[in-house]
């Protein structure tokens, strides 16, 4: 068990968050959710000891062990993989270090011979002999094949050090674990795994993520950030979101009686239920949903941006795009090939490839910025389009005008100071905020600004090249409702399974050899076994 008491975090006059009280209980998942900058991170490194609160204190049940998802990713670079999994249980490996010492002496006295018989027994009792074998499973199931176990971790590349330090974490099943953005970088096989096992996990998780899908998936609770307070509700992110949008209806409705509000919510509690009756974690869920006090439930401070795209300059007609054997080969290797299909009025297309190359080279090529392609495409007469690049850095490095003036560049009508100011007002930047320079903005900023520009457009084809990096959790929220009301074509990659399972009705993958064009929606697609056998012969 974990018990918070009277925490508070100050930073000078901010104030992160004041009074907290809260108890975490074995064999719970708990989603840490709150806008960016509310203290999220920061929070898990106070339950882990990396940071000292301003008050308060946090406290364990003696004896249990706390594994955290590490950040620094050359912290390792001098040890073997399978090492440094092993040090995810750090009594467990100086153990083993240490009876590698006395067994390697010249000398061994009869000091040495007590020593290690200790150890050996403890050894034994921690279940020791397997413990190499466990991590290595640990590590495929991670996708770190077989023949990188033995490598230094500075031979792997960024998403495989992810892996390594995502398996050292879970190594020896911790009774408390700390995770944060677990599944950055790791396909989707992998998450699902992930998924799967903590699902199943009998300890303590706290999991901060901007996966809706995986929170969903994970959680049995969710630990708000809100009003400098931090509040525990039972259910999972979408049960939270969507009772504090109708808490938020029912206050602006001050007029409705009571009765209504109460029978409103509970229907609402009573077909959320149902609904997780057939997920991972379904009794204990249910039965803790059964519990929920209505009271309990409050509106939320969030504040969404207004991501609508809408206002089109005029709608596109039945030629939308066509492509024809188009191929792309990247320093000798193909990253895609006879790529050949046609967009059909209504086609909101997740395009996916194991290799994110090969979706930006993708997009770069439909957009004009890559002429080094064979095969051909063409956009309709009536097209317009308008995108969202994975990398947004052409667009602010170098520049230092304020967001009114780098805004207007992409106005090709109304130049007006009002007109570009409530473009930027519907992605939160309000006040003075629109007189800050591109130069000092965060990477959540820079995207708000890139959603600015492209509703600003009016396009009636939009591109997505992973949308949402750098957003928290209400602007991928705003950004996939956006992306559900359009009524124009879309072409998009993206790594949050929530947003393409509820925008994509059609499915196409790059491969080396050809692609998978399939008229289904995204969990239909991942789930076939059909479908998994040809992919796998089509990236052979």
């Amino acid at each position: 068990m974990i018990n918070v008491s009277n925490l508070s975090l100050r930073y000078g006059k901010r104030v992160l968050f004041e009074d907290v009280n809260l108890k975490f209980t074995q064999g719970n998942c708990y989603g840490i959710i709150g806008a960016n900058g509310a203290g999220k991170s920061t929070f898990l490194k106070i339950i882990s000891g990396d940071v000292d609160p301003t008050t308060g204190s946090v406290s364990f049940t003696p004896g249990e062990r706390m594994a955290v998802l590490k950040q620094d990713h050359y912290a390792f670079d001098e040890f073997s993989v399978i090492e440094t999994v092993l040090m995810g249980h750090q009594e467990l490996y100086n153990i083993m270090k240490e009876k590698d010492a006395i067994y390697a002496k010249e000398d061994f006295s009869d000091a040495d011979g007590e020593r290690a018989g200790e150890l050996e027994a403890r050894f034994a009792e921690m279940d020791g002999w397997n413990a190499e074998s466990d991590a290595a499973t640990l590590l495929s199931n991670l996708g770190i094949d077989e023949n990188l176990h033995y490598k230094l971790v500075k031979e792997l590349d960024g998403n495989q050090k992810v892996r390594v330090l995502l398996a050292q974490a879970l190594f020896g099943n911790p009774d408390i674990l700390l995770l944060d953005e677990p599944t950055n970088d790791l396909d989707i096989e992998t998450i699902a795994w992930l998924e799967d096992f903590l699902a199943g996990y009998e300890a303590i998780v706290l999991v901060v993520s901007h996966d809706r899908h995986f929170l969903d998936a994970v959680c049995t609770h969710v630990v708000d950030i809100d009003f400098g307070k931090m509040t525990i509700y039972t259910g999972n992110y979408t049960f939270w979101y969507e009772s504090s949008q109708l808490a938020a209806k029912q206050r602006a409705e001050q007029n409705k009686k009571m009765e209504d509000k109460v029978k409103e919510l509970q229907e609402f509690i009573r077909r959320f239920s149902a609904n997780a009756s057939k997920s991972k974690q379904a009794t204990s869920r249910k039965k803790a949903l059964d519990k929920i006090n209505l009271e309990e439930i409050k509106p939320s401070n969030r504040k969404y941006p207004a991501i609508m795209f809408n206002t089109m300059a005029r709608e596109a007609g039945d030629q939308i795009l066509q492509v024809e054997n188009l191929s792309k080969t990247l320093s000798g290797d193909v990253l895609f090939s006879d790529v050949t299909f046609m967009v059909n009025k209504g086609d909101k297309i997740a395009v996916l490839s194991q290799n994110s190359l090969a979706t930006t080279a993708f997009y770069d090529i439909l957009t004009g910025r890559d002429l080094d392609f064979n095969g051909s495409f063409k956009w309709g007469v009536t097209i317009s389009i308008a995108d969202i690049p994975m990398d947004n850095s052409a667009y602010f490095d170098g520049k230092d005008e304020n967001l009114i003036d780098w805004l207007r560049e992409y106005s090709s009508t109304d130049k007006d100071e009002q007109f570009i100011r409530g473009f930027l007002g519907k992605m939160l930047f309000s006040g003075e905020e629109v007189l800050k320079k591109c130069s000092v903005l965060s990477g959540g900023e820079k995207m708000r600004c890139m959603f600015s520009r492209m509703m600003l457009q009016q396009a009636n084809a939009l591109l997505f090249d992973e949308p949402t990096n750098h957003l928290d959790l209400e602007s991928i929220t705003a950004l996939n409702n956006g992306m559900n009301d359009f009524r124009g074509s879309i072409l998009f990659t993206s790594r949050d399974h929530e947003l393409t399972q509820t925008v994509a009705n059609r499915i196409i993958e790059l491969t080396p050899r050809g692609i998978i064009d399939k008229l289904m929606s995204y969990d239909d697609y991942i789930s076939s076994e059909a479908i998994k056998e040809q992919r796998e012969a089509m990236y052979a």
